[in-house]
């Protein structure tokens, strides 16, 4: 992937910065692996907006993804294409049987290489096995929390893990926010990291763009009345007028920790604000 920057032919165009897809081989995705994506506009099932800033936006198709990679045999990259509902780009993998896929695109992989899933394929990039028969020191994604799940940790563009230790069946991963944490060794991940490392490296440049991808203006709580924010009200630029800024509901905001005290909190090793 690659990036381009424009002229200020426009207040829009100053400071952009922009992707050139020119990693891309496919413009069209494959039908058979599409699916309808129904806007909420971050309303419920009761209608009731649960996240604001959400609405509009261009209309898209899901793209279904392989998260789980179980299917035993070697496939071959046929594309790599643009996914709208995701950072990364995705691959469309062809098996010998003529199966056809999309996974989350690892970096340096591209069409024509072959990738396999299973206990005792290669340690090479898009190949993906078990936590547990992963040498130490093995960068990884998609990497499974619960065995057969499917990939749910480190998906995002530029996303990679590492290998640390295995120990009495789990498998200690250093993940992308530096957590430590514990997982069984029969959880799956794919070895390598996600691709499109330089998606962090894109300014928008204008709020249209922001609209495009179906979010709404977001504005600040000390601009608006006190009816609507407890930071609202008083004479020009004043403070909260509170111990610690608060949401619009008047919880404790920016930087309060939410986590629950869950059961997994044991295979927890480091926390990521640990440090």
């Amino acid at each position: 992937m690659g990036l381009k920057e424009y002229k200020p032919t426009s207040p829009g165009r100053r400071d952009t910065v922009a992707d050139d897809f020119k990693d891309l081989t496919k413009s069209k995705p494959e039908k058979s692996l599409l699916a309808p994506v129904k806007k909420k506009g971050g309303r419920n099932n009761r209608g009731r907006v649960t996240v604001r800033h959400r609405g509009g936006g261009h209309k898209r198709r899901y793209r279904i993804i392989d998260f789980k990679r179980d299917k035993v045999g070697a496939a071959t990259v046929k594309s790599i294409e643009y996914d709208p509902n995701r950072t990364a780009r995705i691959a469309l993998v062809i098996f010998e049987d003529g199966t056809k896929r999309y996974i989350v695109a690892p970096d340096s992989v591209g069409v024509g290489d072959v990738v396999q899933s299973g206990g005792s394929v290669p340690v090479t990039t898009g190949n993906s096995r078990p936590l547990g028969t992963l040498p130490t020191g093995t960068l990884v994604h998609n990497i499974e929390s619960t065995p057969g799940n499917g990939g749910q940790i480190a998906k995002s563009a530029g996303a990679v893990a590492q290998v640390m230790a295995h120990e009495s069946g789990y498998t200690l991963v250093r993940l992308p926010s530096g957590e430590m944490r514990r997982l069984l060794s029969e959880c799956s991940a794919t070895v390598g990291q996600v691709s499109n490392l330089d998606h962090k490296n894109q300014k928008l440049g204008k709020a249209g763009r922001n609209r495009h991808r179906g979010r709404r203006p977001t504005v600040r709580g000390s601009v608006m009345s006190p009816a609507a924010h407890p930071h609202g009200g008083g004479e020009g630029r004043s403070g909260i007028g509170m111990p610690g800024p608060k949401t619009p509901w008047g919880k404790p905001a920016l930087g309060k920790r939410t986590r629950r005290n869950k059961s997994t909190n044991k295979f927890i090793l480091r926390r990521r604000y640990d440090r």
